[in-house]
């Protein structure tokens, strides 16, 4: 994909997920358990995958995912369903705020070590200068919730 649309595409899915967040939290508040806001959300994705492959690959896109799979294959289920829950969590709970500066500062410091594993390289020092601004704003955010 075009770097020049992928910006936009990212920006369009961090406002998305801020109002999913909202939008799930006033689910959890109706229901008796966050399990099924949870149900819920996984099966609009779900379907709406699924609709999107057959429309794309017919019932040979199926056959094909059925044959993919492996044990392994579920982790990244559910580490987003993991991700999905805890947003919920510590939106009725810290806030969307300051729920998202923590999880983006996390990914941030995650990313940087994956990247530094597999490039074998230290980052420059403007993109350690932002990680430690980015960790700066999560304090002074989680500060204004004390």
């Amino acid at each position: 994909m075009n770097a020049f649309l992928v910006f936009p595409l990212l920006v369009a899915a961090g406002v998305a997920l801020v109002f999913q967040n909202l939008l799930m939290v006033k689910i959890t508040q109706s229901v008796s358990t966050v399990l099924i806001t949870l149900a819920i959300n996984s099966a609009v994705g779900l379907v709406l995958l699924l609709a999107s492959l057959l429309a794309r690959k017919g019932l040979a896109g199926l056959g094909e995912m059925v044959q993919a799979m492996q044990p392994w294959l579920l982790l990244p289920g559910l580490l987003g369903s993991f991700f999905v829950f805890a947003g919920i969590m510590g939106y009725q709970s810290i806030g969307a705020a300051a729920t998202i500066a923590v999880l983006v500062a996390s990914q941030l410091l995650t990313g940087m070590v994956v990247q530094m594993r597999q490039t074998h390289t230290l980052p420059d020092v403007s993109a350690l200068l932002g990680a430690v601004l980015l960790m700066a704003g999560v304090v002074l955010i989680l500060r204004a919730r004390a």
